[in-house]
């Protein structure tokens, strides 16, 4: 079984070139610790990597586009070779608003959408967990978003891509209970990041990058099954889903989110 306060000591986040996972880099980084860092951008890669160094870690920098699911599968498969991962942050993430053109979200952009947010992830996950599960211990994190809980009028795909993550993180916390591999679902609210800055709507309650990770590597480490933030925020869009759905919509249409 997992145990509370486990320390990795080989860990692997994706998306990290972006708000979350630069800054999760930079909260795990420490001497003794292997970072496996996934980005899309090699200059902003190499600036987290150089400032993760400097804390001690040991870093290696993937510059790997998530959305070839064939070269991702092939990268995991070379790096298995020599690590398997204590630690896995399944964070890359993009989003899309129906607001970016008059005719709403288009399908190319959606498809890449799913592809980064639902797509990669699980590609990831089915990639290692085999291997965790043969050592029979591990940790996986997903991002998923509050947004999860009910879908919001503006970024219909995001909220159901991040629904699907929330869901499929549930199902193989339960699948793995008694392997000794532990599953935590994150569900971040607005954090600060050109990401965020990019949506429509009010930002209530937004967090820095440091505060997010520091509050998801607390999570972490007490193996907490949901890591959501920030309250009341998380309290509210919980309540989202638990009210029936046309008094849910009128509450968001109330407080400012709509087209």
């Amino acid at each position: 079984m997992h145990q509370p306060d486990f320390i990795p000591q080989s860990i692997l986040i994706t998306g990290a070139t972006g708000a979350i996972g630069g800054a999760l880099a930079l909260a795990y980084a420490a001497s003794g610790v292997r970072l496996i860092l996934l980005g899309q951008r090699a200059d902003r890669l190499a600036v987290v990597a150089q400032a993760c160094r400097e804390q001690g870690a040991s870093v290696l920098p993937v510059v790997l586009d998530c959305r070839d699911i064939g070269a991702l599968q092939a990268w995991a498969a070379r790096c298995l070779v020599n690590d398997v991962p204590d630690l896995l942050i399944a964070n890359a993430g993009v989003n899309i608003n129906v607001s970016d053109t008059a005719e709403g979200e288009l399908w190319a952009d959606m498809q890449r959408l799913f592809e980064v947010n639902v797509l990669a992830t699980l590609a990831l996950v089915n990639a290692f967990l085999p291997a965790m599960r043969q050592r029979g211990s591990g940790q996986i994190a997903l991002v998923s978003s509050l947004a999860a809980y009910f879908g919001l009028p503006m970024t219909p795909s995001y909220s159901a891509s991040k629904a699907a993550i929330k869901a499929y993180g549930e199902g193989l916390r339960a699948l793995l209970a008694d392997e000794g591999i532990a599953v935590s679902v994150i569900m971040p609210g607005y954090v600060t990041s050109p990401m965020c800055e990019a949506m429509p709507g009010p930002k209530p309650w937004q967090w820095s990058p440091e505060r997010a990770a520091a509050y998801i590597q607390r999570g972490l480490q007490s193996n907490r099954a949901r890591i959501s933030f920030p309250f009341p925020l998380n309290w509210g869009s919980w309540w989202l889903a638990v009210l029936p759905a046309a008094l849910s919509q009128r509450v968001l249409r109330w407080i400012g989110y709509r087209v």
